[in-house]
């Protein structure tokens, strides 16, 4: 009996497209990877990442190949690491036929924090980003940081006889730099501008000592990224940052935003 021939398969992606508009990102999201990222104490911590990598796509072009994304990336092991992502890019540059790739890593970073009088240690978890790309043979790199912190508002304390409403505020640092800036530094910098900083493990103690350091420091959302841009302007690492600080208002029915960037 005659073995039956297969046909071939359509390639829908590689099929002309007419309408003359290229397309600036396409690609892959909400992939979730292991990666391995620096830690100032440990060396590295591993920890979990969601990816989205995307390239450009020529108007002529159909589609692109979606599967690619995802076998450049395991070709460079079962792990991310931030040595690897030029590689990454570049694969990703070539595999795809694409002048630009873009890589997203978001991933909660973690930190032993003690409790400021009990000594107590706790495990806190802060979101940082990767955004890395390539254009051509050039490479740009972003490194986000989230950081969350307690602010207590100076004019309830100016104005109250007893008291002054606070809340927990959200950070937020991008910046491009020469050499490495530590994730750790840049926590420390947020929380170093802020009334007080968060700890997943407090006790009674601890609470006091939290409270009273705080209403000691009050700072308007204004106070807070400029104290940040402060850090940054001051290390010699930073060439780009962009600061926001938005309070979650505990007396308002809105919350409270301030941003300062600079580069």
């Amino acid at each position: 009996m005659a073995r039956k021939r297969l046909q071939p398969l359509e390639d829908k992606q590689n099929e002309r497209d007419h309408r003359n508009l290229r397309i600036d990102k396409v690609g892959v999201r909400g992939l979730r990877f292991p990666i391995r990222v620096r830690d100032k104490a440990r060396e590295f911590q591993d920890t979990v990442a969601t990816l989205g990598m995307y390239v450009d796509l020529p108007k002529e072009f159909k589609g692109t190949h979606m599967s690619r994304f995802l076998e450049v990336l395991h070709e460079h092991g079962n792990a991310v690491h931030v040595e690897n992502i030029p590689q990454i890019l570049h694969s990703m540059q070539r595999r795809l036929a694409a002048h630009t790739a873009h890589l997203e890593i978001e991933f909660p970073f973690f930190l032993a924090k003690k409790a400021p009088a009990s000594r107590k240690v706790g495990l806190m978890d802060y979101e940082a980003r990767f955004d890395a790309a390539a254009h051509g043979s050039e490479l740009d790199f972003l490194l986000e940081v989230r950081v969350g912190v307690t602010t207590l508002c100076p004019c309830s304390k100016a104005i109250s006889r007893r008291g002054a409403h606070n809340q927990r505020g959200l950070v937020t640092v991008q910046l491009r730099f020469r050499e490495t800036v530590w994730i750790e530094e840049v926590i420390a910098m947020v929380e170093a501008s802020a009334s007080s900083e968060l700890y997943s493990l407090l006790k009674r103690n601890d609470e006091k000592t939290v409270t009273e350091r705080a209403y000691g420091n009050p700072v308007f959302v204004e106070d807070l990224v400029r104290e940040v841009a402060l850090r940054l302007n001051a290390h010699p690492q930073v060439t780009w940052y962009k600061v926001e600080a938005e309070n979650f208002e505990s007396i308002h029915n809105h919350n409270a935003y301030a941003c300062i960037e600079k580069g």
